[in-house]
C-alpha cells in the first residue's frame, strides 16, 4: 500500500458502490459488520478504498460460501 496512494470515498460513493443506504451503512456500523469511517473535519466523514473494496469481498465470499 506504500506505492499506491491513499483513496478516500466520502458517504454518497460508498452508498454507489455497496448499493446500501445512509441507515443501513450506520445500523452496520454499530454491529460492527461494516468499516467505520475516519474523520476528515468537524463535519466530514469518509473511509479508505480500500476498506470498502475488502468489505464488498467479504460480502461476496460470504455469499459463496452459503451457497455452495
Amino acid at each position: 500500500m506504500a506505492n499506491q496512494p491513499l483513496s478516500i470515498l466520502r458517504r454518497k460513493a460508498v452508498e454507489s458502490r455497496t448499493g446500501l443506504s445512509r441507515s443501513s451503512l450506520y445500523t452496520y456500523i454499530a454491529k460492527g459488520t461494516f468499516p467505520a469511517p475516519i474523520r476528515l473535519g468537524e463535519r466530514a466523514v469518509g473511509w479508505t478504498e480500500e476498506s470498502i473494496s475488502r468489505w464488498l469481498e467479504s460480502r461476496v465470499e460470504a455469499s459463496r460460501t452459503k451457497a455452495a
